[in-house]
């Protein structure tokens, strides 16, 4: 039997906003596949913090994760992730306080270190550019500290937070938070979906520094893009959405989502680095969707997949994510 059948399947959801469409509209499609996802068994539905970017519409993450949380009853709910640098510890642990309170043991809370921004929205934020991410274990302990239970003379408490324990995973795309997350016994989630490259490396260090803090044993999850329809080409058809999409943020063009095309109009240096981003893709029909993610489970050795499919029409989005459940059922 495929490792596929028994791994849990997770969504992430970066909020698209199509070339003519609008944040609404956008909002009623997040919802939407939230229900369908958790209809098919999904686990998590994730969403993540972007500013300033034309095409996404998930910049008041936790606003949008209780409006998620809100419209469903069993499917976990979280952020893949909230840039800690970006806020106040202390208001990160009372936003999702506040969520875990609304929503018992539906709640996670991913935590990124980058800032999800350029330098023009960093000082609309009022965050000091030069202060950097050097303090992010500090934050993190403070932010950990608010969540957990309260301790004598802690004149600062999160009130809903305090006592939650909601449960944080460390994201990243690189080997430092893989490292922290395993000197802390954190879950941790690595960010294939835009920076493949260093996936496997940032799994071996997290499973080789792994000291049982939080967790017993290390838990991984791979964040990855798919795009899975009723043929190979139909499929390598509808993935030509995101491709457009990496390009325009190459060329700094807008990343609103655009129709699929026959063919890209892009030199072969835009077309590999579109193709480095996008190097964990999986792409095609059912098989070539069961054969392509048992062998990126093989290579990772991953305990959950997060799969984030970004096309033009809904309709094929929610297609996609049902093809999958469809592929892991088989696999059983």
């Amino acid at each position: 039997m495929s490792r596929l059948a028994d791994i849990p399947l997770s969504v992430l959801d970066l909020a698209p906003i199509t070339v003519d469409g609008t944040p609404a509209e956008t909002f009623r499609h997040t919802v939407d596949l939230a229900k369908r996802t958790e209809n098919l068994g999904y686990n998590r539905f994730w969403l993540a913090e972007h500013h300033n970017i034309d095409g996404i519409a998930s910049a008041a993450t936790s606003v949008l994760i209780g409006h998620v949380a809100g419209a469903t009853s069993r499917i976990r709910v979280g952020s893949g992730g909230i840039m800690l640098p970006n806020h106040p510890p202390l208001v990160v642990a009372e936003q999702f306080g506040t969520l875990a309170t609304l929503y018992p043991d539906r709640i996670d809370l991913g935590l990124g270190r980058a800032p999800g921004s350029d330098g023009i929205t960093m000082q609309a934020m009022r965050r000091d550019p030069r202060a950097g991410i050097n303090d992010f274990p500090d934050r993190l302990d403070e932010l950990r500290r608010y969540l957990g239970d309260s301790t004598p003379g802690q004149r600062v408490r999160a009130i809903p937070g305090q006592g939650t324990h909601v449960p944080i995973w460390l994201l990243g795309s690189s080997g430092y938070s893989a490292q922290l997350a395993a000197r802390l016994g954190l879950p941790f989630a690595f960010a294939g979906q835009f920076a493949p490259g260093y996936m496997v490396e940032a799994l071996h260090l997290y499973r080789e520094g792994f000291q049982p803090g939080v967790l017993d044993a290390p838990h991984a999850m791979i964040g990855i893009p798919l795009m899975a329809a009723e043929s190979d080409e139909r499929a390598r058809f509808l993935a030509t959405t995101q491709q457009q999409k990496f390009l325009n943020l190459i060329r700094g063009k807008s990343t609103r989502t655009r129709p699929p095309v026959e063919a890209l109009d892009w030199s072969p240096q835009e077309q590999a680095m579109v193709s480095q981003n996008l190097g964990a893709s999986v792409v095609g029909g059912p098989a070539t969707i069961r054969q392509q993610l048992d062998e990126l489970l093989e290579a990772t050795g991953a305990d959950e997949i997060m799969v984030n499919t970004d096309c033009y029409d809904h309709a094929d989005r929610v297609t996609s994510y049902e093809i999958l459940a469809q592929v892991q059922r088989d696999a059983g």
